[in-house]
């Protein structure tokens, strides 16, 4: 049975940082693209960031470039997106995506970012 895991969101004030985290089971993750999505009330999903197997490659939104970071550990199954500078217009439900001989979804994570 195939499961992405989110875990990490929370509440944060602007200007600070949270790592959240995706753990997948029932497929091989370290074969599989993944990436970051995140969905804002009232607003279409929006493509965050993307790590190639391996993590040999990444790339990012505009909005992310230079305060987030993709990153992947293939021995845990776990994929991680570290955040920095948070600014309210990062509140959303992050989500990750899996890409590979299938297509998964992680269980959304709520990041709110306000004082």
């Amino acid at each position: 049975q195939v499961e992405l895991m989110g875990s990490g969101g929370g509440l944060v004030q602007p200007g600070g940082s949270l790592r959240i985290s995706c753990t997948a089971s029932g497929f091989t993750f370290s074969s599989y693209f993944m990436s970051w999505y995140r969905q804002a009330p009232g607003k279409e999903r929006e493509f965050v960031a993307f790590i190639t197997p391996g993590g040999t490659s990444t790339q990012y939104s505009k909005s992310a470039k230079g305060r987030f970071t993709i990153s992947r550990d293939d021995d845990q199954n776990t994929l991680y997106l570290q955040m920095n500078g948070l600014k309210p217009d990062d509140t959303a439900v992050y989500m990750c995506y899996a890409r590979g001989r299938t297509i998964h979804w992680g269980q959304g994570i709520l990041v709110t970012v306000s004082s």
